[in-house]
């Protein structure tokens, strides 16, 4: 029989190789960072305090930074703190994992009460400590090496042998996988021979608040173009995102150059803002897409925008006619949650998270094809048709309020508690 558990007081969360602190668009920072700030930030909103270890990457950084109240970043020294890859840092796991331990041991034993790792790496470091505190390893892989490896985007590098060797063993170790949709799920147990059993989906959220249709209608919208220095009359594809070939920037380039090919009329008023920074196998050529406009001929609209804070990435998505996404594959699809939930129709890849996130024909477009001339097709029948434009920016926010930070928080604690009592099952 098992006895009664005391209810969750604090939990690990580990993100080895991208802090929550980083700016989303830019190197390994993306999804996975609003994820693990937005999740911290909600569960300690419902009394549950979160350390998040992650790795130092300056000697400038303080060994502790609150994010709010009851969440506290904690930067682990391992490793040198600049110049290291993803695929450099397994060797730096140990040291890592030495320093996650050390800091609970200056604690009363079951100072933590669940582990939440995110990504193998950490997954590798929160198998460690769960053996080693006896609570609980919940794991979220985000992204997983043999889903990329299947879609790979032509020219990117397939993930190495050794990431998908650790994916499996944190798979088998972990007590509950978390995914964030019912198609992960079915990835972690067809690909990864993962036990049904232990396969939790919870969908990540939208800050509904943040991620907004601005004030005013066309008045409110027409503002925020004034304020970017957008043509109030523009035609406005955006892509925001990392820049690598795994999100399929180019597709995008690729169909503006065919769209203006078709419509000469259409140059006048097209604008395709770029918002983000070169990432992953696209930090090798961070110019390459830059080139890619000049020499298709479309240099004139394309509009390069560094990474942005989460407000003014808000303002681009209510700026934007249509955002589009053609990624070769995302575990959710944040980008095209937070677009919908700012009233933007999206046009998207029907693939992974996306097809959960956008709602063909409702709230955006699906497409099965990373074709150019599709895409190209598809784009612009949204944005030259205002009716069909219009039908699916009412259809978009509510598609988007159906995915809350708050009620993901929730679920995630029900599933803290489950992987609890399946610890103290197979414990005791």
């Amino acid at each position: 029989m098992v006895g009664t558990l005391r209810d969750l007081r604090r939990v690990a969360m580990i993100s080895l190789h991208t802090s929550p602190l980083d700016q989303p668009g830019t190197g390994d920072a993306g999804g996975m960072n609003v994820y693990v700030v937005e999740l911290a930030r909600r569960l300690a909103a419902c009394g549950v305090e979160v350390d998040v270890f992650t790795r130092a990457t300056s000697s400038a950084l303080e060994p502790e930074v609150p994010l709010g109240d009851g969440v506290v970043v904690r930067h682990v020294s391992a490793g040198p703190y600049e110049g290291l890859t993803k695929h450099e840092l397994p060797a730096q796991l140990c040291v890592f994992a030495r320093e996650v331990l050390r800091t609970e041991a200056a604690h009363p034993v079951g100072h933590y009460d669940a582990v939440h790792s995110h990504y193998w790496l950490s997954g590798q470091v929160g198998a460690l400590a769960r053996d080693r505190w006896g609570v609980p390893l919940v794991h979220t892989m985000h992204t997983m090496a043999k889903v990329k490896n299947a879609a790979l985007a032509e020219g990117d590098t397939p993930e190495p042998d050794a990431r998908v060797i650790g994916e499996e063993q944190v798979v088998e170790a972990a007590d509950v996988l978390l995914a964030n949709t019912d198609l992960e799920a079915k990835q972690l147990i067809n690909l990864y021979d993962a036990d049904p059993g232990r396969v939790e989906v919870v969908h990540p959220g939208v800050d509904l608040d943040v991620f907004a249709p601005p004030a005013g209608g066309a008045s409110g919208r027409a503002a925020v173009r004034a304020d970017l220095g957008l043509p109030v009359d523009a035609a406005v594809l955006l892509f925001a995102g990392r820049i690598q070939p795994l999100k399929a920037p180019d597709v995008l380039v690729r169909a503006v150059a065919l769209m203006l090919h078709d419509d000469p009329s259409l140059r006048s008023r097209l604008v395709v803002p770029i918002v983000g920074g070169p990432s992953g196998s696209g930090l090798d050529r961070p110019a390459a897409l830059a080139d890619l406009a000049a020499e298709l001929g479309v240099a004139d609209v394309v509009r390069f925008v560094p990474p942005v804070t989460q407000r003014d990435l808000a303002r681009w998505y209510a700026a934007a006619s249509v955002v589009a996404v053609p990624s070769y594959n995302e575990s959710f699809g944040l980008v095209a949650a937070e677009a919908q939930a700012c009233g933007t129709p999206v046009v998207a890849a029907a693939v992974g998270g996306l097809t959960t996130v956008v709602r063909d024909g409702v709230s955006g477009r699906l497409l099965e094809s990373h074709d150019p001339a599709d895409w190209a097709r598809v784009l612009r029948e949204v944005v030259v048709d205002e009716t069909e434009r219009a039908r699916l920016a009412a259809g978009a926010r509510p598609q988007a309020e159906s995915f809350s930070w708050d009620a993901t928080a929730q679920q995630t604690l029900d599933v803290y508690r489950r992987a609890r009592s399946l610890v103290r099952d197979s414990r005791g």
